[in-house]
């Protein structure tokens, strides 16, 4: 088990946790080794634009919402570099990311998940 898996196992159990990700596929806006803050989220709340950490095909990410099908129940997880991962359903959609160091992310009202 990934490091991201243990980070998901504990957001989708009602904790937010803070860590320091590496890796340059979310550049600029996650640099490797910033430190981000991931909240449970409401999967059907989320977004395109919206940072999560989702499991794509067997992989645990945190990346982008590149799009959401609502009707299916589902939405696609991308990196900011144009990879698109897959798509994946709102049972595998585990936090929102909240912060970059510090700095709080936009239109999470209402997308973060209460115990």
């Amino acid at each position: 088990m990934g490091l991201l898996d243990m980070i998901a196992t504990r957001v989708a159990g009602g904790a937010t946790v803070e860590f320091r990700p590496t890796g340059g596929s979310m550049v600029p806006l996650i640099r490797s080794r910033q430190r981000v803050t991931v909240a449970p989220v409401d999967p059907a709340r989320v977004e395109v634009g919206d940072i999560v950490l989702a499991r794509v095909a067997g992989t645990t990410y945190l990346h982008l919402v590149s799009a959401v099908d609502a009707g299916a129940v589902r939405v696609q997880i991308s990196n900011n570099r144009g990879r698109v991962n897959g798509w994946t359903g709102h049972g595998r959609i585990y936090g929102i990311c909240t912060a970059v160091d510090g700095v709080a992310r936009p239109h999470l009202d209402g997308k973060i998940r209460q115990g």
